[in-house]
């Protein structure tokens, strides 16, 4: 039982937030693909195989997330009890865990087309490389945008079999979606990060961090928009992206206080919200 709880830890399944961050994306690039007018247990499956993708591909993150920051995770106070950081699992079980679970996620990707699987391989780089760019860039979270997100692409490829401008357009606004309530999260941690010299775009822009988080929610916001028309939604998809805009720019932004560790913390949870609000926004702009 005490492995299987240090387990948990390690691959944060006790926090579903992680993983239903990495879900949402391609839940919403499953949706604008999909032809509803055909038989729905297509989508069901595909939804269900994303879903286990995001936990499995999200948990082997998160260890080799530990593992390259086990030094770096000592030095602070939300992390420094971590399952490697603390000594309660070794680098090479935590390998043994991490590899396990990408075979796991390999035998769910092969349920796809060659082409989604093809293009889900070619991301791999990004996926493991992520944890080191901290120590390179401000802009970790940038990077974290483009690896979080690509499963969008992925869902509309393995419904169409093809590329377009849509999903790119889609992508393109939600990285900068995980720009924004990434940034948020790192205020939890500024003053340790900048004690141990760990970059971030907190750090970058924590002397005017609303600006910069309204940016970004507003790239990500346009992309709403630009998918609709394209996709030649109804007016009633517009209208109810209202409710996206109040809760990125009132509920999130208007009421942040990047000094208050739990309030950033609060607002980055909500984008779990967020993400079944732009779902609900899809089925309005597909089915409606």
């Amino acid at each position: 039982m005490q492995n299987i709880k240090l387990f948990i830890e390690l691959t944060r399944l006790n926090r579903p937030i992680g993983y239903m961050l990495l879900f949402w994306p391609c839940l919403w690039g499953l949706t604008i693909a999909y032809n509803f007018n055909s038989e729905l247990e297509k989508f069901y499956f595909y939804s269900l195989l994303f879903l286990l993708g995001s936990m499995l591909m999200r948990s082997a993150g998160c260890i080799v997330n530990d593992i390259v920051d086990k030094n770096f995770d000592k030095k602070v106070e939300r992390t420094k009890d971590r399952p490697i950081a603390s000594g309660k699992v070794s680098i090479n079980l935590a390998v043994i865990y991490s590899l396990s679970l990408c075979v796991f996620a390999f035998l769910v990707l092969i349920n796809f087309n060659k082409f989604t699987i093809l293009m889900a391989i070619l991301s791999m780089p990004f996926a493991f490389t992520y944890p080191l760019m901290k120590r390179f860039t401000y802009w970790p979270q940038l990077f974290l945008g483009i690896t979080f997100n690509y499963g969008l692409i992925l869902a509309w490829i393995s419904i169409s079999n093809s590329i377009s401008l849509v999903p790119i357009i889609f992508y393109f606004g939600a990285i900068f979606w995980t720009l924004g309530y990434d940034t948020i999260y790192g205020y939890q941690d500024i003053k340790d990060d900048e004690i141990i010299g760990v970059k971030s775009t907190s750090i970058k822009f924590k002397s005017n961090p609303k600006k910069f988080i309204s940016l970004c929610y507003l790239v990500f916001f346009i992309s709403l928009i630009l998918v609709g028309f394209i996709m030649n939604f109804k007016n009633l998809y517009f209208i109810s992206l209202i409710i996206t805009f109040f809760h990125l720019g009132f509920y999130q932004i208007k009421r942040l206080k990047v000094s208050n560790p739990n309030i950033c913390l609060v607002k980055f949870k909500s984008n779990n919200l967020l993400g079944f609000i732009v779902f609900i926004n899809i089925l309005i702009g597909k089915i409606i």
